[in-house]
C-alpha cells in the first residue's frame, strides 16, 4: 500500500525524471533511422515484387503487425544472443538499450514500409509514364516526380506513428533500461509514493507529445507549401 498523497512531491519527481528524457529521445531517434531504412528496403521488395524476398517481407510484416511489442521485445532479448551463438557470436553482456532500439526499429520498419508502400501506389502512375516520355530514367523518375508526393502523402501517418511509438518506449524498463519509466520505478520502490510519479510522468510524456504535435504541424505545413495555390 502506497503512502497518503502529497501533490508537492511532483515538483520534486519532475526534475529526476526529465534527466533520463534525452535517454528516452535518442531511442526513439535511434529507432526511426533504423525502422525508416529497414522500412524503405523492405517498401522496395513489397513495390517490385522481388522473387523470395516479397514473401519473406509480407510475412514478416503480418508477424510484427499481429503481436504485442513487449513479446517482440522479449524475443530480441532473449533469443537474439541465443541465435547468435550458433554463429560463435557472444552479445549476452549488451547493453540493454541495443536490444530495445533493435526491436523497436524491426518494429518499425514493418509500420513504416506499409506507409511507404501506400503512399507511393497512391501516386498518379500516369505521372510515371509522362517523365519516361520526357526522357527520364526510371530512378529520376522516383526520385523527382514520385517521392515528393509519396513523402507528402506518408507524412501525416509518419508523424502519428512516431507519437506512438515515443509512449511505446515507456516499456524499454522492462528488460532493465534505465529511461524514464525505469526511474520513475526506482523512485516508486524508494518512496511509496506510486501515484505521484506517474502524474509526473504523465506530465512530461504529454507536454513532449504536444512539442512533437506541434513541430509535425510546422513541418507538414512546409512540406505543403508547392501544392497551395498562389493568391494575390
Amino acid at each position: 500500500m502506497g503512502k497518503s498523497f502529497d501533490i508537492t512531491l511532483v515538483a520534486n519527481f519532475l526534475p529526476k525524471l526529465l534527466y533520463y528524457l534525452p535517454l528516452t529521445l535518442l531511442i526513439l531517434a535511434a529507432s526511426l533511422a533504423l525502422g525508416l531504412i529497414l522500412g524503405t528496403l523492405i517498401a522496395i521488395t513489397r513495390l517490385y515484387r522481388i522473387p523470395v524476398l516479397n514473401e519473406i517481407s509480407i510475412v514478416y510484416v503480418s508477424f510484427i503487425r499481429g503481436t504485442p511489442i513487449l513479446i517482440q521485445l522479449f524475443l530480441v532479448f532473449y533469443g537474439l544472443p541465443l541465435l547468435l551463438e550458433i554463429v560463435h557470436i557472444n552479445i549476452s553482456r549488451w547493453d540493454p538499450i541495443y536490444f530495445v532500439i533493435i526491436t523497436y526499429g524491426l518494429s518499425i520498419a514493418a509500420f513504416k514500409s506499409e506507409n511507404i508502400r501506400a503512399a507511393v501506389n497512391a501516386v498518379d502512375r500516369g505521372q510515371t509514364e509522362a517523365a519516361y516520355a520526357v526522357g527520364m530514367t526510371g530512378t529520376q523518375s522516383f526520385a523527382r516526380i514520385i517521392a515528393p508526393q509519396a513523402l507528402l502523402i506518408a507524412f501525416p501517418n509518419f508523424a502519428n506513428s512516431v507519437i506512438g511509438f515515443l509512449k511505446d518506449t515507456s516499456l524499454a524498463f522492462s528488460i532493465g533500461v534505465m529511461d524514464m519509466m525505469g526511474r520513475g520505478q526506482t523512485l516508486i520502490a524508494a518512496t511509496a509514493h506510486t501515484l505521484e510519479v506517474y502524474i509526473s510522468l504523465t506530465i512530461i510524456y504529454y507536454a513532449t507529445v504536444l512539442i512533437f504535435e506541434k513541430v509535425f504541424r510546422v513541418t507538414e505545413f512546409r512540406l505543403q507549401r508547392h501544392e497551395r495555390p498562389l493568391t494575390g
